[in-house]
């Protein structure tokens, strides 16, 4: 099958590498000069802009950072048309970014208006399940166009759950990352705990892990340095998951509790934590980072 790829970050571009391994003439494009190399010396052909990216496409995967960034590139801004004038009618879109609901929702209109199929797709399972190929796929859309894009969906990941109709994927996902991101803070602040009273981060990771503090940050994702020698927090928290998109994923999820009236006060909590994480100048690092906030310096 012939895709677009657009959007080659720390996620996107090991997603493009899968779909290339797998057999599919993969065309891709990203604003970042550096991202585009990554995937071009993994035999991928890299298209001069997102318009050329889409010609001839069948399937036309999103991954950007933002609401904003999604809704124009489909739908164009500042005058200039989107991508739905170029792709050609029958295709299917697949966007994988953590954007608002509504936003999924005003792309898939536009989409099915011009004769386009419209997936949200966002995922879970961080860079590594995205080098793996082993991410979480929710799913928001029809029937049909979640089987028209399965067989792509299983080249990148290992679970796809279809959790209901446009902008359903995307209320999924911003749960899971509140809780990702109250987690994270929970698991650090319990580590900088032990740590205070001159225990190994190792072995009382081990212990919670093995006990009922266990999660995913201290299965896989353990925010101190040394102890994950492949996470983020043993490179520096370079890489990984920035502090600036969970801060944007957390704010997704504030606007939409405010909206629907649920009350998520840990969820606020974090944001604010995080936040202030971002104004120290941190907003580039991992999330996991955030474990600074509590070590005694």
């Amino acid at each position: 099958m012939q895709i677009a790829f657009i959007g080659l970050g720390n996620m996107g571009g090991p997603m493009a590498i899968n779909l290339h391994k797998a057999g599919h003439t993969v065309k891709a494009f990203d604003l970042s000069k550096d991202a585009c190399a990554k995937v071009a010396a993994e035999g991928l052909a890299i298209a001069a802009t997102a318009e050329d990216a889409v010609q001839g496409a069948e399937a036309v995967v999103s991954m950007l950072p933002a609401s904003q960034h999604v809704e124009g590139l489909f739908l164009g801004r500042d005058g200039a048309a989107g991508l739905l004038q170029r792709i050609a009618k029958g295709a299917l879109i697949i966007d994988s970014s953590t954007i608002a609901a509504a936003t999924s929702q005003k792309v898939a209109k536009a989409a099915q208006a011009a004769g386009i199929a419209f997936i949200d797709a966002p995922v879970s399972g961080g860079t590594g399940g995205a080098i793996a190929g082993t991410l979480t796929f929710m799913v928001g859309g029809s029937d049909a166009d979640l089987e028209r894009a399965r067989p792509l969906l299983e080249k990148m990941g290992a679970n796809i759950f279809h959790a209901g109709a446009v902008g359903a994927g995307q209320t999924a996902k911003i749960c899971n990352n509140m809780l990702l991101g109250i987690l994270m803070i929970g698991t650090s602040e319990a580590i900088a705990l032990g740590v205070a009273n001159g225990l190994d981060p190792k072995v009382l990771s081990e212990i919670m892990r093995r006990s009922s503090g266990g999660n995913w940050a201290l299965e896989k994702y353990n925010p101190f340095p040394g102890v994950h020698e492949n996470a983020p927090a043993s490179k520096n928290y370079a890489g990984g998951f920035g502090t600036d998109l969970m801060l944007k994923d957390l704010g997704l999820a504030q606007e939409n509790a405010m909206a629907v009236k649920a009350s998520t006060p840990l969820g606020g909590m974090a944001r604010a934590l995080y936040a202030m994480h971002s104004s120290s100048g941190q907003g580039g690092a991992d999330f996991s980072s955030v474990i600074q906030c509590f070590l005694k310096r």
